[in-house]
């Protein structure tokens, strides 16, 4: 597979702008950095973006999460590695990032409301779509994750 462009090099400041609202999310919006790497490799696992699910491990390994916890992240719904609030996280990120099938049902919004405030689930919402953008730009552009020197085959 061949990258198809660099959005960094021809669409700079759209590039710019995305990134922005991701650092918001992460980092100004308060959202406890596990439900951000839940968020991220799920909707990045179910969008098939392999860039964003390499880059999301590395991050949620860097910041402590278990490989177990990071592993089930697919098949959450038979696993009781994650609490009741991750679930409902997960429950979100499934429903928004499968937009055109769910159409963001109740029984999967009303679980949110028993473990996070209005402005938390807004921020849970905006997370879960900026992930969407990301990984709709790096899938549809072919982004190529980098090989590391010990997986390259040989």
């Amino acid at each position: 597979m061949r990258a198809r462009l660099d959005i960094t090099k021809v669409a700079p400041e759209t590039y710019r702008a995305v990134a922005a609202l991701d650092r918001f999310v992460v980092k100004e919006t308060g959202l406890e950095p596990r439900y951000v790497h839940l968020i991220k490799l799920l909707a990045s696992h179910i969008n098939g973006c392999a860039y964003c699910v390499d880059m999301h491990i590395r991050e949620a390994r860097h910041s402590g999460m278990s490989d177990q916890w990071i592993n089930l992240v697919n098949v959450w719904r038979e696993s009781p590695v994650y609490n009741d609030a991750e679930r409902a996280v997960l429950a979100w990120t499934e429903a928004l990032t499968l937009l055109a099938d769910t159409r963001a049902p109740d029984e999967a919004y009303e679980p949110l409301l028993a473990h996070f405030t209005e402005a938390q689930i807004a921020n849970i919402t905006v997370a879960i779509s900026t992930i969407n953008v990301w990984n709709r730009v790096t899938v549809g552009l072919r982004t190529l994750h980098t090989i590391a020197p010990e997986t390259a085959a040989a």
